[in-house]
């Protein structure tokens, strides 16, 4: 298994290095845009949000993934009080 500190520093330099193409997508002229407008709305926009919403709430989601996975071992799934 991965290191936690590694797994951030991997997610960082992805949400970094997709965050590069948004910055030409802004900052160019309109008439250049046309050209790469659809690889940066559909490939480079969602890996950026999906990056960020993990280093952000990845926490979350992780305990809730431990959660259903400790209740899908234990007695075959079924809940027991």
């Amino acid at each position: 298994m991965m290191k936690e500190v590694t797994k951030r520093s991997i997610f960082r330099w992805i949400h970094i290095i997709c965050g590069i193409p948004m910055i030409g997508y802004i900052y160019d002229s309109p008439a250049n845009t046309q050209y790469y407008a659809p690889t940066v709305r559909y490939v480079f926009l969602p890996i950026l949000l999906l990056s960020g919403l993990w280093m952000w709430k990845g926490h979350v989601l992780r305990r809730l993934i431990s959660k259903r996975s400790d209740y899908s071992h234990e007695n075959g799934g079924i809940k027991v009080q």
